[in-house]
C-alpha cells in the first residue's frame, strides 16, 4: 500500500511539475521576448532622440544643453553611459555603481552593450532648408541588460517557488486524501493476512461502522469470513466423520478377514472330517480282511500244534496248513499295504490342507490319493472317475488348495 501511495504522489508531483515547467518555460520565453523588444525600443528611442536633440546643441557649442540632454537620456537605469565625440572627446556621462551620474573621461571603461550613431546637423531655419547636412560628430551609448536579466531571474525564481509550493501542497493534500482510502485498505489487508495465517476463530471481524464504499467492502469481507468459518467447520466435521468411517471400515475389514479365515478353516476342517470318514471307511475293509486272515491263520496254527502234540500229524495236514498260511499271509500283506497307503494318503492330504505349504508333488499320484479319500462318496453317486495325466508330471504349487479345489469339483 505504501508503495502505491508513494508512486501516486510521485506521479502527481511529476505531472504538476512538468505542466508548470512547460508553462513557466513558455512564460519565461515570452517575457524574454517582451523584455528584448522593450530594450530594443529603449535603445532605438534613446538613439533617435539623441540624433534629433544633440546636433543643434553641438552646432551651437552649448555644453550645458548637451549635458542636460545627456542627463535626461540617462534617466532609464538601462543606460550606463553616453559619450559624445566631435574631433575628440567632447563630453559624456556615466552611471556610477551607486546610481549617481558622473562626467565621463577617456580613461574610464563602461560596461554594457555600446551602440554608436553619427550626429548630423541639418539646420533649423528656413534659410538653411536647402543647406547640405553636415556631420558634426558621433555619439556612443552603453546600454545595460542587467535589469532585464534580473527581471528574468526573478521571474524564474518566482516560478520555481510556485512549483515547489504547489508540489508541497499537492503532496499534503494527496496524503490527506489517500489516507481516507488506504487506511481501510490497510485494515482489510491486515485482516486478510491474519485470516490466511491464523485460525479463522482467532480472527476478529472488522467494525462495520462506515457508510461509504469501503463499508460495503468490509461488510463483504465479514460475510466471506463467516462463510469461510462455516465451510471450515463443516469440513472438519466431515473429516472427523470420514475418519470415524475409515476406522469402522478398517475394523469391518479386519472382522471380514477374520470371518473369512474362520470360514476357510471351517471348510478345511469339514473337508478334513469328510476325508477322515472316507479314509476310515476305506480302511475298514483291508483291516477287516487282515484281521480275518490273521484269525484263520491263528486257528490253523493252533490246530497244527495240537495235532503235533498228539503225534498224529500227517503230510496232508502240513500241506493244508501251508496253503492256509500262504493265502492268509498274502491277504494280510496285501490289505496291510492297502491300509498303509490309505493312512499315508490321509496323512499327506490332511497335512497339506492344514499347513498350506508349497512343495513339489506328482500331479497324477496326488489326484489318485484324493480320489481314494473320496471313494465312499463317489460310490454313492455312481460316478466313475478316469484320470488322464502324464505319469511323472511334477508341479510346484500348494497341494492343500489343489486337493480342496478338486474335492469341491
Amino acid at each position: 500500500m505504501r508503495g502505491i501511495q508513494f508512486r501516486l504522489k510521485i506521479l502527481f508531483v511529476v505531472i504538476i511539475t512538468l505542466v508548470l515547467a512547460i508553462s513557466g518555460t513558455y512564460s519565461q520565453f515570452k517575457l524574454r521576448n517582451d523584455l528584448e523588444e522593450r530594450h530594443r525600443q529603449l535603445r532605438q528611442g534613446v538613439m533617435t532622440r539623441l540624433q534629433i536633440s544633440l546636433p543643434s546643441a553641438l552646432w551651437d557649442l552649448d555644453k550645458a544643453k548637451v549635458s542636460s540632454i545627456l542627463e535626461a537620456e540617462m534617466l532609464p537605469p538601462e543606460v550606463l553611459g553616453i559619450r559624445v565625440y566631435d574631433s575628440g572627446l567632447f563630453t559624456g556621462k556615466i552611471r556610477l555603481p551607486g546610481g549617481d551620474l558622473a562626467v565621463a573621461s577617456g580613461s574610464v571603461l563602461i560596461d554594457g552593450t555600446p551602440v554608436e550613431t553619427t550626429l548630423v546637423f541639418r539646420g533649423n531655419s528656413k534659410d538653411n532648408l536647402h543647406t547640405k547636412p553636415s556631420v558634426i560628430g558621433r555619439v556612443v551609448v552603453n546600454f545595460s541588460r542587467a535589469r532585464m536579466e534580473a527581471t528574468l531571474h526573478a521571474e524564474l525564481m518566482r516560478k520555481l517557488v510556485e512549483i515547489l509550493v504547489l508540489d508541497l501542497s499537492l503532496v499534503g493534500i494527496l496524503s490527506l486524501s489517500l489516507r481516507l482510502v488506504f487506511e481501510p485498505l490497510q485494515q482489510l489487508r491486515k485482516a486478510l493476512f491474519d485470516l490466511a495465517i491464523r485460525e479463522t476463530g482467532e480472527v476478529e471481524e472488522l467494525p462495520e461502522n462506515r457508510v461509504d464504499e469501503f463499508g460495503d467492502v468490509i461488510l463483504g469481507f465479514n460475510r466471506i469470513q463467516r462463510k469461510l468459518k462455516s465451510i471450515i467447520e463443516h469440513t472438519r466435521a466431515a473429516e472427523e466423520q470420514a475418519h470415524r468411517s475409515e476406522q469402522q471400515t478398517i475394523q469391518a475389514y479386519q472382522d471380514l478377514r477374520q470371518a473369512q479365515d474362520s470360514l476357510l478353516q471351517a471348510e478345511r476342517l469339514a473337508s478334513l472330517g469328510s476325508l477322515v470318514a472316507g479314509v476310515a471307511h476305506e480302511i475298514n475293509t483291508p483291516v477287516g480282511i487282515t484281521m480275518t486272515s490273521a484269525s484263520v491263520l491263528r486257528q490253523a496254527t493252533e490246530q497244527v500244534v495240537l495235532i503235533m502234540d498228539q503225534g498224529a500229524i500227517k503230510k496232508s495236514d502240513i500241506l493244508a496248513y501251508l496253503e492256509t498260511a500262504n493265502e492268509s499271509s498274502r491277504l494280510i500283506l496285501t490289505n496291510a499295504n492297502r491300509a498303509a497307503q490309505l493312512i499315508q494318503s490321509f496323512k499327506q492330504i490332511s497335512a497339506d490342507q492344514t499347513s498350506e505349504a508349497r512343495r513339489r508333488f506328482a500331479m497324477k499320484e496326488y489326484i489318485e490319493e484324493v480320489i481314494v479319500s473320496l471313494q465312499p462318496r463317489l460310490r454313492q453317486s455312481h460316478v466313475k472317475i478316469l484320470i488322464d495325466s502324464p505319469e511323472h508330471l511334477m508341479i510346484d504349487s500348494y497341494p492343500g488348495s489343489f486337493a480342496q479345489v478338486l474335492t469341491n469339483l
